[in-house]
């Protein structure tokens, strides 16, 4: 009953109020009113107080704190619960093929030509080693418009020793290597002049051939945690079939130390040159061309990283003495270069100034060129300085690049120039303007070099350089057999499991050589012919590819292509190459 009287009470109230809301609005009357705005309504939101997080108390006095201790009461609690050993997620692996010691390769092709080689190694325990090395290439020449021999037979022989240890590493080679060779580089320009009957008989009395042979001996050691870090040694009897025989010896330490605070390197070299040359080339002196050099030379160096800068500081300091005292001479040279990660990895600038004393011999000429006389004078180069700067770093994850500018300064640079011909007063068959001599002069050069690298793909690897040089000489009149222009280019290709293949392709500028044919009356021309004008070797384009087919782990068969746009170009005057060349073989690994 309560409730209902609530109920009744509360609704009559409600009531009344509405009726009273009603009556007031009757009687009120609406009017009109013109209203004029200022301005537009901009709410604002006027400054809230903000309540600190940390208010400041200001009773006066503050309850201390009382000190609360409590001990924790742990107890074991038994459980029955046992975790399952979780199993590792098997991964597929690639099959990695067998690694195999030991090797023999066996090649032959047109042009009579054998490429053959043997390499074995053996384990004696698990620290020392014995290993051999064979190699043979030769031709059988028949080179298009060459009347004298053109053959050619490169051999060589290595036996090494070594050890492999905790605290060093070392090993010792013997080698024996034999050359043939010929000068079958007659000036056919004049030979042509010639009548057929004259041209066949001088053609007969001609030998071209000339042999080296080398003998060397030449040890390295490393060592793990020592003041020495490595050292070399070499030495090597080099001699040819006209009596010249030579004879150098070298050693090359590398120490690395602390000293001032600073790690510092420190290579030395001791570099023995002696040997004897056949005769001077015009017979105007016959005596034999005697040589001999010894160099002493030091470089201490250390570097210093700072942010993104790192830097070498050295000096090159040697000592010649040569034959006579009145040759000895004290060299310096800089030793100095620096690089900044201007951006990190993708862009690295570098820069320096290079020097050094190059001991020159007859063995290393002969090595750039086999087609030289036996009378050449040997003589150290002097490389006084090599400014450099450029730029390398990466345009993507597998694209990298380098550019460099240079300029060098050299006293006493070998340069290659044909002999003139000179037959009447040697009878020598170097003489007959079918071999080259070195001459020596002070070069500038200025160099632009370019390069790029590229892995396309894990199957696809690119490469390709390029340099543009600018001689200047101070005695010769130009920079005899040195091209203004050289590029090269190269392409490896995995077709798949089985199949391989690859090209590479060079461009040589021109050159400029010089060849006086003096002595031409001998050959019955009258009046005598003489050139005395430099002569142009052209540029050339070599374009090679080879292709391999993997038959097993074991053995693999390949082709090689040489020459493929079968140009007879010139390597140096009166010198043309083999035309187009084929070489098919197989390659075999083993094991003892």
């Amino acid at each position: 009953m309560i409730k209902i009287f609530q109920n009744t009470v509360f609704y009559s109230f409600a009531l009344l109020f509405v009726q009273f809301g009603v009556a007031q609005k009757k009687n009120e009357k609406i009017r009109t009113e013109e209203v004029n705005v200022v301005k537009s309504y901009t709410p604002t939101i006027s400054d809230a107080f903000k309540i600190k997080e940390t208010p400041a108390l200001n009773d006066e006095v503050n309850s201390a704190k009382e000190t609360v201790k409590y001990s924790i009461f742990s107890f074991p609690v038994a459980s029955t619960f046992t975790p399952s050993k979780g199993g590792a997620e098997s991964v597929e692996k690639e099959e990695l093929g067998r690694f195999y010691k030991s090797y023999a390769t066996l090649g032959a092709g047109n042009y009579g030509t054998i490429n053959a080689e043997l390499f074995v190694t053996q384990d004696l325990n698990s620290e020392e080693y014995v290993a051999g090395m064979f190699r043979h290439l030769s031709s059988q020449g028949g080179i298009k418009g060459v009347d004298l021999d053109n053959a050619f037979y490169d051999t060589s022989l290595d036996l090494t020793y070594g050890a492999e240890a905790k605290e060093l590493s070392w090993n010792v080679n013997l080698g024996y290597q034999n050359q043939i060779y010929n000068w079958y580089g007659l000036p056919t320009a004049f030979m042509n002049l010639i009548s057929p009957t004259t041209k066949t008989s001088l053609i007969n009395s001609i030998d071209p051939r000339q042999v080296y042979n080398t003998i060397a001996l030449d040890s390295k050691i490393e060592f793990n945690e020592s003041i020495l870090e490595a050292a070399s040694f070499r030495f090597a009897h080099f001699s040819d079939a006209f009596g010249s025989s030579e004879n150098r010896f070298y050693a090359k330490p590398s120490f690395k130390f602390n000293a001032f605070g600073k790690e510092i390197k420190l290579n030395a070299i001791v570099d023995y040159l002696g040997g004897q040359l056949d005769e001077n080339y015009t017979k105007t002196n016959l005596n034999p061309i005697e040589y001999r050099f010894t160099n002493f030379g030091i470089s201490p160096s250390y570097e210093l990283e700072k942010d993104d800068w790192t830097m070498r500081l050295g000096v090159g300091m040697y000592y010649s003495l040569g034959g006579k005292s009145s040759t000895n001479k004290m060299y310096f040279y800089p030793q100095v270069s620096a690089s900044h990660k201007v951006v990190g990895d993708l862009m690295i600038f570098y820069a320096g100034a290079e020097g050094g004393l190059d001991q020159n011999s007859y063995l290393n000429f002969v090595d750039q060129n086999p087609f030289l006389s036996p009378t050449s004078i040997i003589s150290p180069t002097d490389r006084k300085y090599d400014v450099f700067a450029g730029l390398k770093g990466k345009l993507a994850a597998t694209i990298s690049y380098n550019i460099r500018g240079s300029y060098s300064n050299e006293n006493n640079k070998a340069l290659f120039k044909s002999n003139d011909f000179s037959a009447e007063l040697t009878n020598q068959p170097y003489a007959f303007g079918n071999s080259l001599q070195v001459v020596f002069d002070r070069v500038k050069t200025a160099r632009l070099f370019g390069e790029i690298k590229a892995d396309l793909s894990e199957a696809l690897r690119f490469g390709a350089n390029g340099t543009i040089a600018f001689y200047n000489t101070e005695s010769q009149e130009e920079a005899w057999n040195l091209p203004a222009i050289q590029l090269n280019a190269n392409v490896d290709y995995t077709i798949n499991s089985k199949w391989y293949a690859g090209a590479d392709v060079f461009f040589v500028g021109s050159r400029k050589d010089l060849q006086i044919n003096r002595d031409i009356a001998y050959i019955q021309i009258y009046p005598p012919v003489y050139n005395n004008a430099p002569t142009t070797l052209k540029s050339f384009v070599d374009l090679n590819a080879h292709l391999s087919y993997k038959h097993s782990e074991r053995l693999t068969g390949f082709l090689k292509a040489n020459n493929i746009a079968n140009q007879m170009y010139e390597r140096w005057l009166n010198f043309p190459v083999q035309g187009f060349q084929l070489v098919v073989g197989a390659n075999y690994k083993f094991d003892f």
